[in-house]
């Protein structure tokens, strides 16, 4: 009984022909085009939002210090640092991925 599954098993196996697809792109240059401004307005937007997380950050630091009084800064500035991280390495990610 159990030679009987498991040559029908064997029977329905398909393997794969080896052949590695190689999509063509086809979309319209004006559409292309378009998305690769957004896509730069995008990434100016979140390195100046890296900056001015850093900058605020660093104020908010040098205030307290000014004040005497002991905060958690240095875990919200490896936060903000981590996006600036995460968003600069976003493009080249996606360029080695998919271009």
């Amino acid at each position: 009984m159990l030679d009987k599954l498991v040559a029908k098993a064997h029977g329905t196996i398909v393997l794969a022909d080896g052949d590695v697809p190689n999509p063509t792109r086809d979309a319209p240059g004006a559409l292309t085009g378009k998305v690769d401004t957004v896509l730069g307005i995008l990434a100016w937007a979140g390195t100046a939002a890296g900056v001015a997380g850093v900058l605020i950050t660093g104020a908010m630091m040098a205030i307290s210090m000014r004040r005497g009084e002991g905060s958690e800064h240095m875990g919200r500035l490896g936060m903000v640092l981590g996006g600036c991280v995460l968003v600069a390495t976003a493009g080249p990610v996606v360029t080695f991925v998919f271009g």
